[in-house]
């Protein structure tokens, strides 16, 4: 495994981390949970994603059972939670949002739910155009001081938003956001590559990435359709369908078949070749894998050991642009 900074702090965390999104608590149980955050472990993972709204709470609760079950050593491990979309199925107003009493309340369920004392990230899972910035920034520099929160940031904000963040922070001392959790990949680069550009060196800022197989499609699993068992040929993910596919649908699909042709004639899996290529971005603090088979999680973890030269990654970018 290899280990970066969390931007310009002095966490360090593995390039490679684990996450619950759409899996725990929906897609697998918790017996399998277990052996995934077992085997991430084992292989060098020290941090592990989660948030309120992935199953309604349910992901965390199987995540924290999970790592009490293994008695992995809590000075060893990353444990994160995000705020904003409410752990209920119809949240009411109080129950979600960037309030500093939404803010509070998540992170004390989001403590007994992964059974930890702090959480060690903690992220604005959205902006709240209904709370002004300097309340969610004083609630969470409250959530700092009093030791329930080591680093807290923000996904999915835009960089205005984030600069308004750090301009509150610095002007009333208080703790400025440390990361920000983007999706990004190959076929989903400008917020990280452009509008962000500027905020790593000017913010210190640390981009903990989702999605780096763009919801599996980069796997190639599914040129021929989303039917069967894996995460986009559920039922209930339309909606994850139609983000991944996106508005240019079937131009995406191409993109995606050269991309699968290109892998096959470098002698590299989809799967690892597209996880190494977000890896090669310095601005990349971790990419967070997502996975419901043990056997998928270890080739996901192969991308560590993907070595090109300059001129094979210039044809992986032809190949999706």
């Amino acid at each position: 495994m290899q280990y970066r900074r969390l931007g310009s702090s002095g966490l360090q965390v593995s390039a490679l981390s684990f996450g619950a999104w759409v899996t725990f608590g929906a897609q697998i149980g918790r017996d399998t949970a277990r052996e995934l955050i077992a085997a991430a472990w084992d292989h060098g993972v020290n941090f592990f994603d989660n948030a309120e709204g992935y199953a309604n709470g349910e992901a965390e609760r199987v995540m924290g059972e999970a790592i009490a079950e293994l008695r992995l050593p809590r000075d060893g491990y990353c444990v994160s939670s995000k705020v904003f979309f409410g752990a209920e199925a119809e949240p009411r107003p109080t129950q979600r949002g960037l309030s500093r009493k939404h803010v509070v309340e998540a992170c004390h369920a989001a403590l007994k739910r992964l059974r930890v004392e702090h959480l060690d990230l903690y992220f604005c899972h959205r902006p709240d155009p209904d709370t002004p910035v300097e309340e969610t920034v004083r609630a969470m520099d409250a959530l700092v001081r009093q030791g329930k929160v080591l680093y807290w940031g923000t996904s999915e904000w835009p960089a205005a938003l984030i600069r308004e963040a750090h301009k509150i922070a610095r002007a009333h001392h208080l703790q400025p956001p440390s990361m920000e959790q983007p999706q990004y990949n190959l076929l989903h680069r400008e917020r990280v590559e452009l509008e962000y550009a500027p905020l790593y060196a000017e913010l210190g800022l640390g981009a903990t990435i989702w999605s780096p197989l763009a919801s599996g499609l980069l796997t190639g699993k599914y040129r021929g359709g989303f039917e069967g068992e894996s995460r986009l040929g559920h039922s209930d993910k339309e909606w994850l369908r139609r983000v991944a596919v996106g508005d240019s649908g079937q131009r995406r699909l191409q993109r995606v078949t050269a991309f699968v042709q290109l892998a096959e004639e470098l002698g590299v899996a989809p799967a690892s070749l597209a996880i190494a290529w977000c890896l090669r971005n310095p601005h990349v603090s971790t990419a967070i894998l997502g996975a419901s088979r043990v056997e998928q999680l270890l080739q996901n973890l192969q991308a560590l050991e993907v070595k090109l030269d300059d001129a094979a990654w210039q044809r992986v970018e032809a190949a999706t642009s």
